[in-house]
């Protein structure tokens, strides 16, 4: 819970009041001069584990006088917090205030007061606005008969040494209320009193007189949130996401009736809050929080702010590595996309999340198609801004010239360039000269004279297949084999050539910045870069890239991307991968391979300038990737730009620092951020969706999805199966279950038919009837099988009607493992008569309910509803007998579960509905068999959000930390779990003691509290073999002497630690 606290004495900001879920507060403040928040109190436990937590959510108060603060986190209990006051004056003696640093200040929280009521379900409670006195609390409660009551309680507070509080009973009211009320509304002085919020009504309460004025809504609804606008207006939110402007309309003193305008939809809102002159924030868990101007029984959104909680399912999509030279994985590259289900009901959105460089859209000049390459330069503006854009086509050429404020003219001709051919090089030079080099001539024009002062063609009208300049020099490769070099400090001249012959053909060539000597060209049959000299194209030195006839190198390019370390050089391949090299301008050597897959064509590279003489490169390939230099190492990350084939920079005056993109259909200007962030792609739904499966071969995603509507004031749910493509998203088709039943799990999985048939890609989906409360029908479900034809429409191949609700699905080899209500079934696929079949191999009774379930091989891990994690095996039938499941090893704690995933060899991560982790592991080589089958906990902690699903991945490495898994929480975050290396545990474990010691926390909460796990059976005093990478990357913010002295204590030197919490950085 948070809460504004005005400012106390002597402080120039409010302090927000946090409190949590672990039964303790705190105060914050902002430091202006620092840029960071300031903990003002440390944290208060008030946890009292006898008692019952509110049943109706927590709740924070702040009486009108300013005088106290009500905290309601247990039934029939109010936490009573006094904000000091200035002490009454008395007649002839002066106020004196408490003094010493840790005397309280006007306006700071004093001691908090656990103080009892009879009330024990309070659905809503509210400070009554008084004149004077003692403050006022209503309250919204239930009584034993379930009947809706309201009632008055008066504060009466002695102060003191050792200050009591009380709740007197004040005033009942005895009319009927709404069966649904569910809200009180304080209305300020000075008509005082109270709103109720129903689901049929909206009642006013006269506080005074002890009068009701009562009206039925047009449409019955359930209120979710309320804002106070001024002392009449109000403004409403309900479960349906629509806003509501609520109004009291007078009688000259007296509240005669109240008016309520529908304003529109909005996401489903968790909490409004008015900014003033008619702006409101609408904040919401289960869609994107908005800023609203509010207007005439309308509205505007200002902004929208990205959510993707709660998570209900994701799949991971990504590239991954083809071969095992790559010497990082794709988290470092960004092209791992996770796919989330988000939101629910008409918030329902389908979210690809990817840590990516993101690109905003600025203009589009026009449509255009098969632009091969294009230039930005500089021609009439002044300092370092561009205005004509040089964009070249298969057989063409085109010139746009931009003006200060952005107009646009294409230009016919231009200083005598030509326009007729396809150019393959254009830039600014020294003196005002601009060069053009086209397949066949190389062309030098002067800005100031409008004409063409230099022209160059090879001999026998070669084609020129490449080219590089610099200030100094132009390097060209004439058909493949002949490299000229032409001087262009003065007059240009060519300087020298060399035929390199057929069998060392040429596919790309770089010239480093001036000054230089060399030029650096790739030759694709050798599978080698050389570095020669410019001055008679002897060569310096050779390198491999692998053997001749597998590595083809296209185009190279050098770049300073790194501060205070010399150039990189960048070589695209043709099988779509990167290699790179320190290039040393000194003695022209090249060191530190490193080889990473952007995608499956080959890269096209451009520089964008940076600050310092430094650039990044945008690579361009099916993948748009940005590589950029972040603390001492080069980031490759996937840029969010579906469809750029080509970009150049174009930092023009009415487009600074922007790119020119360039897209099969269409030529853009855009902006580019120049390091990673989360990418988020949305997909509005409006639905929830509930599970999530990803086939690649199909290319498309089965979504089980629900839908709510409001017909004639009654919900009505219907339940998909929706097939949608992997790009657009776009519905391909869809499946409708039957009435009351819905999806409640859906996988992909490559099954054959029991033929002998190549294995295909089909979606299986369970799903489950909606509960008839009064019916005799024992529950039911049903797995349905579908294929996608290729129409891409769904076939179902496969209705089997199950005994309960099929919770989970996964498989194992060509069978299917299916979690019912009550346990868990192994199924075969098989043909007969022409039809295909689902026969039922053996089964395994749980304790409570399966929740989730994951396969290894034979082996089928079962995470229970209340019972943790069981682990059965699968044994074929010999000798006639049936096939059988029989539990081999068990968690024997009571963890309500709500996840399973294996990470390792008789590894598993489970998760639970309290927000903790744990890892459990199969003791097989155990002495006694009750050691064999029992579960031993090898690690857990509090990770303080509950987890949906978990994804396990398979990554190879001997990094320190190999990702395992991915988790996805409620509240919207995804954490990534990796297992670390055995020489890196005990370090890491050592240094996580260190920093916890060392690094102050908000609220001063303790690491290891803050960490332990903690259900309602056990308390832990610390997490047990888990490290927090959130605090082992504090180590980069903490102050030089800080770090020092940490390190210290670990045995480790700074840069050493910098480099591997850096590391352990960019994985996620």
């Amino acid at each position: 819970m948070l809460a504004c606290l005005p400012a106390p004495a002597d402080s120039p900001t409010d302090h927000l009041f946090v409190g949590t879920d672990r039964y303790s507060y705190f105060t914050l403040s902002w430091d202006s001069a620092n840029n960071q928040v300031h903990t003002e109190r440390n944290y208060v436990d008030i946890a009292d584990p006898s008692s019952r937590e509110a049943q109706t959510g927590s709740r924070c108060m702040i009486d009108p006088s300013g005088r106290f603060m009500t905290l309601e986190i247990y039934d029939g209990m109010i936490v009573v917090i006094p904000i000091v006051q200035l002490p009454a004056k008395r007649r002839g003696r002066p106020v004196a205030m408490p003094t010493g640093p840790d005397a309280p200040r006007v306006g700071e929280l004093g001691e908090p007061i656990i103080t009892r009521i009879d009330e024990l379900f309070v659905r809503s409670s509210a400070f009554l606005h008084v004149q004077a006195g003692s403050p006022r609390l209503a309250l919204l409660y239930e009584d034993n008969q379930k009947k809706v009551k309201l009632k008055v309680r008066e504060l009466k507070y002695t102060a003191g040494a050792g200050a009591e509080s009380e709740f007197t009973h004040f005033a009942d009211y005895t009319q009927e209320l709404d069966l649904g009320a569910s809200h009180l509304i304080p209305v300020p002085a000075p008509l005082g009193g109270l709103l109720i919020l129903g689901e049929t009504s909206i009642k006013y309460v006269d506080a005074d007189n002890n009068e009701i004025v009562s009206q039925h809504l047009e449409e019955a609804t359930i209120f979710v949130a309320w804002e106070q606008v001024d002392s009449q207006r109000w403004l409403l939110a309900d479960d349906y996401g629509r806003l509501f402007f609520l109004m009291l309309v007078l009688d000259g003193s007296e509240v005669e009736r109240w008016e309520l305008h529908s304003l529109g939809n909005i996401p489903r809102a968790s909490v409004l809050v008015y900014l003033g002159a008619g702006v409101v924030f609408v904040g919401s868990h289960q869609g994107d929080s908005q800023v609203l101007r509010i207007g005439d029984q309308s509205f505007e959104v200002i902004q929208t702010l990205s959510n993707i909680a709660p998570i209900l399912d994701f799949t991971i999509m990504d590239l991954g590595n083809r071969t095992s030279e790559s010497q990082t994985h794709e988290f470092s590259t960004g092209q791992a996309r996770i796919v989330t289900g988000s939101g629910a009901f008409d918030d329902g959105t389908l979210r690809s999340v990817r840590s990516g460089v993101g690109m905003e859209e600025l203009g589009v000049l026009g449509d255009m198609e098969h632009i091969t390459d294009l230039w930005g330069l500089q021609v009439d503006s002044i300092g370092d801004f561009l205005d004509t854009l040089l964009v070249t086509f298969v057989d063409e050429t085109r010139v746009f010239q931009f003006s200060a404020d952005g107009e646009v003219e294409e230009l016919e001709s231009f200083l005598g360039l030509s326009l007729s051919e396809n150019t393959l090089l254009a830039a600014n030079l020294p003196g005002g000269r601009i060069l053009q080099v086209t397949e066949r001539r190389v062309l030098i024009a002067d800005i100031e004279g409008g004409m063409t002062v230099y022209e160059w063609e090879p001999q026998g009208r070669l084609i020129i297949t490449a080219a590089s300049a610099n200030d100094d020099t132009i390097v060209l490769v004439v058909g493949g084999e002949l490299v000229t070099v032409i001087d262009i400090q003065s007059e240009p001249q060519v300087r020298t050539e060399k035929n390199f012959g057929a069998d060392n053909q040429i596919s790309g060539v770089t010239v480093p910045s001036s000054p230089t000597d060399v030029c650096i060209l790739g030759f694709p049959q050798l599978a080698k870069v050389s570095v020669l000299k410019l001055q008679d194209l002897s060569d310096i030195g050779m390198t491999s890239l692998g053997p001749a006839g597998e590595a083809f190198p296209r185009s190279v390019l050098v770049a300073r991307v790194l501060a205070d370390n010399p150039p990189t050089l960048f070589i695209s391949m043709a099988d779509g991968s990167v290699i790179t090299y320190n290039y040393n301008p000194e003695d022209h050597t090249l060191t530190g391979m490193n080889k990473l897959i952007l995608g499956s064509e080959q890269p096209t590279f451009k520089k964008l300038p940076r600050e310092n003489g430094l650039y990044n490169v945008f690579a361009t390939c099916e993948n748009p990737s940005l590589i950029y230099g972040s603390e001492g190492r080069i980031i490759y990350s996937a840029v969010n730009s579906e469809g750029a084939s080509r970009i150049c920079h174009f930092h023009s005056e009415a487009y600074p620092q922007s790119i020119a993109v360039a897209t099969a259909q269409e030529l853009k200007i855009g902006l580019v951020d120049k390091e990673r962030t989360t990418q988020i792609q949305t997909l509005p739904i409006k639905a929830t969706v509930r599970r999530v499966a990803y086939s690649p071969s199909e290319k498309a995603f089965g979504m089980g999805t629900i839908e709510r509507h409001l017909v004639d004031g009654e919900e009505v749910v219907k339940s998909q199966f929706v097939l949608a493509d992997e790009i657009l998203f776009r519905r391909l088709d869809a499946f409708e279950f039957p009435k009351d039943e819905i999806v409640e799990s859906v996988i992909r999985a490559e099954a054959t038919d029991g033929q002998d048939g190549e294995p295909m890609d089909r979606f299986i989906v369970g799903s489950a009837y909606l509960s008839d409360e009064g019916g005799f029908e024992p529950p039911k479900g049903h797995i349905r099988i579908f294929e996608v034809d290729n129409g891409r429409k769904l076939t179902m191949v496969k209705e089997t009607t199950v005994k309960g609700a099929c919770r989970a699905l996964a498989m194992m080899g060509d069978k299917i493992v299916a979690a019912l209500v009550k346990t868990v079934v192994v199924y075969r696929l098989a043909h007969k008569s022409g039809r295909l079949q689902l026969e039922r191999l053996a089964s395994y009774r749980t304790s409570t309910a399966p929740v989730d379930i994951t396969v290894t091989d034979n082996v089928i891990a079962i995470s229970d509803l209340m019972k943790s994690i069981c682990i059965v095996e699968f044994e074929e039938g010999k000798d006639g007998l049936p096939d059988k499941l029989t539990e081999v090893a068990r968690h024997f704690q009571t963890v309500w579960s709500t996840g399973v995933t294996s990470i390792a060899e008789d590894t598993y991560l489970e998760s639970d509905a309290e927000g903790n982790l744990i890892v459990l592991r199969r003791n097989r080589s155990g002495v006694e068999e009750e050691d064999r089958r029992r579960l031993e906990v090898t690690g857990e902690i509090s990770l303080g959000e509950m987890v949906n699903r978990i994804r396990p991945v398979n990554i190879q490495s001997s990094a320190t930390v190999v990702p395992r898994a991915f988790l996805g929480t409620v509240e919207g975050s995804i954490y990534l779990y990796g297992v670390i290396n055995p020489e890196y545990q005990d370090f890491l474990m050592r240094f996580q003691a260190t920093m916890a010691s060392r690094v102050d926390s908000l609220g001063g909460i303790p690491f290891n509290e803050f960490r332990a796990l903690r259900t309602m059976t056990r308390q832990a005093s610390e997490p047990f073999r888990f490290v927090d990478g959130e605090l082992i990357e504090r180590f980069l913010v903490c102050e030089p002497a800080v770090q020092k002295e940490i390190v210290d204590m670990v045995g480790k030197d700074v840069e050493e630690v910098k480099l591997l919490v850096e590391a352990l950085r960019r994985m996620h």
